[in-house]
């Protein structure tokens, strides 16, 4: 290997796999949504019973985080993201038997737990596979596959469903996962052990100064942080939206605009395209800075000021009459929450050692679960009292400036944090 020249690229093809699982992830738990019109008039669940049924996913999905995190951590990213693979993609097929709003929440509860462990196995992923100017890209680009996930879904799940059944959608998705799971299996091991990788490959991915080493680290020491509570708040504004615009956007075309089944698909897809772009393009941006020689701080926080404020005309989304408008404006949100939430993630790997940031990340995410659940619920209040879109709307535009603004002030210059022994800064200042 020392005699090879250039750097070799499998980093990427690493990258790419990351990419194929977060789609299955978002195709996995996007069917519900896709179907939830037909599923609603077949079954006859209210609109508080769909509430419930998101909440069910989403409170497995914050129990999932916690765990999943620390056990990422515990036994590696190979293993870990095996295992959570495993248990979602059985899930998925599960649903194929509910047939009663109990049922589907059944079957939520256990896709969220298995797919919790997706982002932070594919966060600490990047971190072991890439150096620091690299992350942002990275990540940018495996979590655009939320928005490949997004795009293919509406295309393929309403075809299946009128061909061959609801069930059907839910077990193939499933088995797509299966698949994915042995590439991973026969291709991944870490970079130092991994054939595939050349010695320039290896020199560029250990290219930052070295974590030091030391003890798994305490939840009441990630806790003691201003970054962990910075991430955490990032996560509680913004998952939410998230969430809403993937449960509730189907059936507020439905219901809005009249779109049946069949003619959901083009909206959503135009919706999660520009999806793609922005979280490629919030990667890029902040990583483009940093070769321009802009600090860590001042280049991933400027482009999450610019996805902050691009999420803002959301807000008159409810009322918008033409159904192109209404998908133009969700679209730039949903677009700029991705180039948000690529930069988030990597805020984690740029102020906590490796060892912390699938922790860390299960922290965050579990916040923003549990945030997510409070939304969920209200949403369905909202809708089965007054049936008006305006008030969510109306939250997501303000959410993302909000947060921004909390996560400046409790980290202002992104400190990294030192932990297990090592003297370091407690509040990041």
């Amino acid at each position: 290997m020392s005699g090879e020249r250039g750097v070799s690229g499998f980093r990427w093809v690493v990258c790419g796999l990351l990419l194929a699982a977060t789609a299955i992830n978002y195709m996995d738990r996007q069917i519900l949504g896709i179907l939830a019109p037909t599923l609603q008039r077949e079954i006859g669940w209210s609109e508080i019973e769909y509430g419930h049924i998101v909440t069910a996913f989403q409170a497995a999905y914050a129990i999932g985080l916690v765990a999943f995190g620390r056990l990422i951590d515990a036994i590696g990213t190979r293993a870990g993201y095996a295992w959570a693979m495993a248990a979602w993609s059985v899930a998925t097929a599960l649903h194929a038997l509910a047939r009663s709003a109990f049922g589907f929440g059944v079957s939520r509860f256990a896709l969220g737990l298995g797919q919790a462990g997706n982002f932070p196995a594919a966060v600490k992923a990047v971190a072991e596979w890439f150096p620091k100017r690299e992350r942002a890209l990275a990540t940018g680009l495996f979590n655009s596959g939320a928005n490949v996930g997004a795009i293919l879904a509406p295309l393929a799940v309403p075809w299946l469903a009128v061909r061959a059944g609801w069930p059907a959608a839910f077990v193939i998705f499933g088995a797509a996962g299966l698949v994915w799971l042995a590439a991973w299996m026969a291709l991944l091991a870490t970079p130092g052990e991994s054939a595939r990788v050349t010695a320039r490959e290896l020199e560029l991915i250990r290219s930052d100064p070295p974590d030091p080493p030391s003890q798994p680290v305490p939840w009441r020491d990630l806790l003691r942080h201003r970054q962990t509570w910075a991430f955490v708040t990032g996560m509680s504004f913004s998952a939410p939206i998230w969430w809403f615009y993937l449960y509730w956007l189907p059936k507020f075309l439905h219901q809005r605009h009249g779109l049946d089944l069949i003619n959901l698909g083009p909206p959503l897809v135009a919706v999660y395209a520009m999806t793609c772009l922005g979280s490629v393009g919030g990667g890029w941006l902040s990583s483009a800075l940093l070769r321009r020689g802009w600090s860590v701080n001042a280049s991933r926080k400027t482009a999450m000021l610019a996805c902050a404020l691009c999420v803002v005309p959301v807000v008159f989304a409810a009322r918008a009459s033409n159904v192109w408008v209404a998908t133009a404006l969700i679209g730039l949100a949903a677009s700029a929450h991705q180039g948000w939430s690529a930069n988030l993630f990597t805020m984690v790997s740029d102020m906590f050692p490796k060892r912390a940031v699938a922790s860390v990340v299960g922290l965050g995410g579990m916040f923003g679960s549990v945030s997510a659940m409070a939304f969920s619920q209200s949403a369905g209040w909202i809708l089965q009292t007054t049936g008006h879109y305006w008030p969510m709307f109306a939250m997501a535009g303000g959410a993302y400036v909000t947060a921004f603004a909390i996560l400046h002030a409790l980290t202002p210059r992104m400190t990294p944090v030192r932990l297990g022994g090592g003297q370091g800064p407690v509040n990041g200042q």
